[in-house]
């Protein structure tokens, strides 16, 4: 299967198309803009693919930058609209388990993603040279109310690690990761059911009016 993926949820934002055994990828990191256009032309191009051949399309679908998610989630929705393809979200997280096993980080792994309000996210996994296997799930936590007991090989993993934890190490999550992650899956999903993995609850208010009309008897 021809894959198409994007990955908007960091500062490093990454497209990437698998095509057979081989992996094409493009990123770009730093700026508020996304030339998330230019980057699939390239893919395709170093691919020797068209657009016409996109079979799937895989995002990265978070925690992160909401406004980067949005992005890709759109793009990918409108993909499908044109065109028939399947899409599947992968989580962003996931995404940075699975890099720092190709980097060769194992044992317990901590993920760390800035959760905004001076809070982050967290996700714990057991990662070896074969398997990658959560043993904490996804919550959000104050950085100070981390704990690791008595173990001081803890690792520290995230987009921005070091903005809490010194000892940390930056791992983004890479498009090329989150389409080797989706070749494995099947969980195809319509493009209106693509969310951000957002774990606060939603609260809207609404604001009272400055000038509230006056009732006419």
């Amino acid at each position: 299967m021809t894959i198409l993926a994007l990955e908007f949820s960091s500062e490093q934002r990454s497209v990437a198309v698998a095509h057979g055994n081989s992996v094409f990828e493009a990123a770009e990191t730093g700026g508020r803009s996304t030339a998330a256009f230019a980057m699939i032309e390239r893919v395709l191009a170093e691919a020797k693919i068209e657009r016409e051949e996109i079979e799937a399309i895989a995002i990265g679908i978070g925690p992160g930058s909401y406004t980067g998610i949005r992005a890709a989630i759109a793009m990918a929705q409108g993909w499908q609209l044109a065109r028939a393809v399947k899409l599947l979200g992968v989580s962003s997280v996931e995404a940075i388990a699975a890099q720092a096993q190709m980097e060769k980080i194992f044992g317990e792994v901590n993920v760390v993603v800035d959760a905004q309000r001076g809070e982050i996210y967290l996700a714990r996994f057991e990662i070896s040279e074969t398997a990658i296997k959560e043993i904490e799930p996804l919550k959000i936590i104050s950085p100070e109310k981390i704990s690791f007991g008595e173990d001081a090989r803890v690792n520290l993993i995230g987009p921005e690690a070091t903005k809490w934890f010194p000892s940390g190490k930056i791992i983004f999550p890479r498009a090329a990761t989150v389409a080797q992650l989706a070749a494995k899956k099947s969980d195809f999903v319509s493009g209106e059911k693509l969310e951000p993995i957002y774990l606060r609850e939603v609260n809207f208010v609404k604001a009272a009016l400055k000038n509230p009309p006056i009732a006419k008897f």
